[in-house]
């Protein structure tokens, strides 16, 4: 019976860790995609405003920089992902086909990884011959490479969410500055955009167990200066335009 109470954490315990890690690293992706759509979109449309007051070439400028930057972010993370699986994928066959070859010696590899966590020597190896009973490449999977073969990461969701998450920060700069009267627009834009930071800022610190004061500062200081170095950028060629 005790050892039974015993084997239970080192068995039911690792998916449990792995699927909140997963969830707490999509949603700080989904976090940082906001940030970035923040940011890119805010030096965009604020540069364009510093060059001419013309709500159409603002709005048409902000959009097309929604839509591409949210595209190559989906891109992007479609491709990393997806490299990710294969890579995924390999490592599963491979430890399926050492499983199929050399049995014996994959089990008592097992029973290593349990033993330098800590478990005695015994109980090690009866942990690792009941989870090679029930499903071998799983618990391989699980001790060694950090993998729940039924869970892998999956591309096509990771470029939705990349999509989305751009799509949404990038609204915030966009609605901001394409809405009010000309005199309110920039600085309006940069009220909401400062907004934005700051909640990005705090929620990406508060899932990376980070001081918030730190990341939201940092956040903050980066999106100022690239709205403030764009925005000149803009009357400059306003000016020269002119």
């Amino acid at each position: 019976m005790d050892t039974e109470r015993d084997t239970a954490p080192a068995h039911a315990g690792e998916p449990h860790r792995n699927g909140l890690s997963g969830r707490l690293n999509w949603l700080r992706a989904g976090v940082l995609g906001a940030n970035d759509g923040i940011i890119s979109t805010a030096g965009l449309v604020v540069g364009v405003a510093g060059a001419t007051a013309d709500r159409t070439a603002i709005l048409a400028a902000g959009v097309a920089g929604l839509v591409a930057g949210a595209l190559s972010m989906a891109g992007g993370e479609y491709v990393s992902v997806s490299t990710q699986r294969d890579t995924e994928r390999a490592a599963l066959r491979l430890e399926e086909r050492e499983l199929a070859e050399m049995p014996e010696a994959e089990e008592q590899e097992l029973a290593d990884i349990y033993r330098e966590k800590g478990l005695s020597a015994e109980l090690a190896a009866q942990v690792a011959r009941e989870l090679t009973q029930k499903d071998a490449l799983h618990a391989h999977a699980e001790a060694e490479l950090g993998i729940d073969p039924d869970n892998l990461t999956s591309p096509w969701q990771a470029a939705v969410a990349s999509f989305l998450s751009f799509a949404i920060g990038a609204l915030i700069p966009l609605v901001s500055i394409a809405l009010p009267p000309v005199d309110a627009r920039v600085w309006t834009c940069i009220i909401a955009v400062v907004v934005g930071l700051v909640l990005t800022g705090f929620i990406s610190a508060r899932l990376g167990g980070a001081p918030p004061r730190r990341a939201i500062l940092r956040n903050v200081v980066v999106g100022t200066l690239a709205m403030v170095v764009t925005y000149y950028v803009g009357v400059l060629f306003g000016v020269t335009v002119g």
